[in-house]
């Protein structure tokens, strides 16, 4: 049998490849690489279950009422207003249900920022307080300036103190008169609709009752709705 020689043995070592070696470091980068994977997909489905979560669910009712029509309900309209006048916060509740066209323009118009900055011009007291544009007044001012105001008014049951109401005339209109009444007023009923009245401040409607006037019951500092919060509940 013939030896193999030294050189040659090392010639054929050098042909034999050794198995390649994986580096530490390459172990810790597809570590890292792994981990963040797991955290990636870990993280949205927090994010998806955390946001299904908060989504009420909808019943069948409620459901088919939203399909059959896209526009709001009347029970989904706000309940109360908020009036925050420079003498304080007046809460009103509306009364949706007697005049729901008029309580939809009123909050339409809260929505769009209409009644922000109203002033009061005028004030009688123990009879109303009115707000609205001082160059529109109409046939809201015959009545206004033409009442004598009288403590002995008989209780009216549409037309109690603390009412809130606006002009029969407000489909006509371009604008929106507000009247809050301070005194039992029966005889109001063909000129004023009542479609709220006050449940909380009184004593700010009494405080804007107080203000000084002119012949004209016109006030003689300036008061008025610095803007109108709507709300669902108190």
């Amino acid at each position: 049998m013939a030896r193999i020689k030294p050189q040659a043995l090392l010639i054929q070592s050098k042909k034999k490849k050794a198995p390649t070696r994986i580096s530490l470091s390459t172990i810790i980068t597809c570590n890292l690489v792994v981990i963040l994977i797991v955290l990636s997909l870990y993280g949205t489905y927090k994010h998806w279950h955390r946001r299904l979560s908060s989504q009420p669910e909808i019943g069948l009712d409620e459901f088919e009422h939203v399909e059959n029509s896209g526009e709001p309900k009347k029970y989904d309209l706000p309940k109360y207003a908020v009036l925050n006048t420079s003498k304080g916060q007046i809460t009103m509740e509306l009364y949706k249900d007697s005049f729901p066209e008029v309580v939809d323009r009123f909050i339409d118009l809260c929505q769009k920022g209409f009644f922000r900055g109203m002033p009061f011009h005028r004030v009688i007291k123990n009879y109303v307080i009115q707000g609205g544009d001082f160059q529109r007044l109409g046939a809201a001012e015959d009545w206004t300036l033409k009442v004598k105001p009288n403590k002995e008014h008989a209780i009216s049951p549409k037309h109690e103190a603390f009412m809130l109401g606006t002009t029969k005339s407000v489909s006509d209109s371009k604008g929106f008169e507000l009247f809050i009444t301070t005194a039992p007023i029966p005889d109001l009923n063909d000129k004023l609709i009542v479609f709220g009245s006050v449940v909380k401040g009184e004593d700010v409607v009494q405080e804007l009752e107080e203000v000084d006037t002119d012949e004209h019951y016109r006030p003689k500092s300036n008061i008025g709705i610095i803007d109108v919060i709507l709300k669902q509940e108190l």
